[in-house]
């Protein structure tokens, strides 16, 4: 892994996101979901019935994207979509049996992952990283 450029915090905390998510991708990939998969079940589980571009939000990806993404978790019975009862062209999602068993093993080895990431932090100060890479989320959404 590249040494972090002295200074560039950007640089820094991309270098954790992509340690993470080769992390994540590792652990989930036996359960037979990818990371943006993942992402999506956690999105319908928060909220069923979610749009298709809600998901890709989400997931950070395109709407053409979460198309694949979803065909290919109702193709292996993760995820059901039905048609909305208003809006009948708007498909809406929920996880199936399956989905809420994958998910909850995937949250759990994320969970560890989470744990070794953090393993030398104290709690205060997971909670001070937590705030302090929120705020500059929001400093960077601000106009």
């Amino acid at each position: 892994m590249p040494e972090p450029v002295s200074g560039a915090l950007g640089y820094t905390i991309k270098l954790a996101q992509h340690a993470l998510r080769l992390q994540v991708d590792d652990a989930i990939r036996p359960l037979g979901i990818t990371a943006p998969q993942f992402a999506v079940l956690v999105a319908v589980d928060l909220d069923p019935g979610i749009s298709n571009a809600a998901l890709a939000r989400a997931a950070f990806v395109t709407p053409q994207s979460m198309q694949g993404i979803v065909a290919n978790l109702e193709r292996d019975g993760f995820l059901r979509r039905s048609a909305d009862p208003l809006h009948g062209r708007i498909l809406r999602s929920e996880l199936t049996r399956s989905g809420r068993s994958v998910l909850g093993k995937a949250h759990a080895a994320v969970a560890e992952i989470e744990k070794r990431m953090t393993r030398s932090l104290k709690g205060a100060e997971i909670e001070q990283l937590s705030m302090l890479l929120q705020r500059c989320i929001g400093n960077l959404l601000q106009p």
